[in-house]
């Protein structure tokens, strides 16, 4: 059984006046608040105990937003990250919930048009390792990119490349193994002074364990305002 996680924390300085009274999390689009999408992507996957790791300002929000998430067809959990060290950081918080399970991560700000269940199905035939969802971008300076081998593997993922070697850039959702907690815990933070998911996909990288996922449709990062008005726009055109 996979675990599912949901880093909701942070401060949304991106957002910001908007986020000084708001959860960026909170916000609506479409139908629905952005937290709502990745709790229905993870559901889709056939992931349903949920832990959300929630800022310690709005964690009341959450609860009276979704509560035990049973009008969702889900089991949510909620822990505090008091300081956003990062995303590596906020999965570490996680341990003792995964109960020695694999884990699925999913940005709490992250929309996919795609069903990612396929990619679930195929991680959870692995033995041990992890996967990463890739998607072209026009903007990889923006996110960890990934660069491939002759044989189609990631070589390895640079974290907001100057020269990006590909367009590929490593989303917001990824598949662990249970090692991963044992990986957090032997990092070191980076110079911007937070414990970096790039960092983990590069142990399973050099480790030969790292499988991947190529996303067809869209992914936004509804973190900026840009991204928030794109998110909409998508969304409505679904519905």
């Amino acid at each position: 059984m996979i675990k599912g996680v949901i880093l909701a924390g942070g401060r949304g300085t991106r957002l910001w006046p908007v986020t000084k009274v708001v959860g960026k999390h909170f916000l609506p689009v479409g139908d629905k608040t952005i937290i709502h999408y990745p709790i229905l992507t993870l559901k889709k996957a056939g992931i349903k105990d949920i832990l959300i790791v929630c800022g310690q300002e709005h964690t009341d929000q959450y609860v009276k937003l979704l509560g035990s998430g049973a009008e969702l067809g889900v089991n949510l959990y909620y822990t505090i990250q008091v300081d956003p060290l990062g995303i590596a950081h906020g999965l570490g918080l996680a341990r003792s919930f995964a109960e020695g399970h694999p884990v699925a991560l999913i940005l709490g700000d992250n929309i996919f048009g795609d069903d990612l269940s396929g990619a679930v199905k195929k991680f959870s035939k692995k033995e041990k390792g992890s996967m990463v969802i890739l998607k072209q971008v026009p903007d990889p300076k923006r996110f960890g990119v990934a660069s491939f081998r002759k044989d189609g593997t990631i070589k390895n993922v640079v974290e907001k490349p100057q020269k990006p070697a590909t367009n590929w850039a490593v989303t917001g959702f990824y598949l662990y193994d249970n090692r991963v907690f044992d990986i957090i815990k032997n990092l070191k933070p980076s110079a911007r002074g937070e414990y970096e998911i790039t960092d983990v996909n590069n142990w399973y990288i050099n480790e030969g364990t790292m499988d991947h996922f190529k996303a067809k449709k869209f992914w936004v990062d509804a973190g900026t305002f840009d991204s928030l008005h794109l998110a909409n726009i998508l969304i409505r055109k679904q519905i």
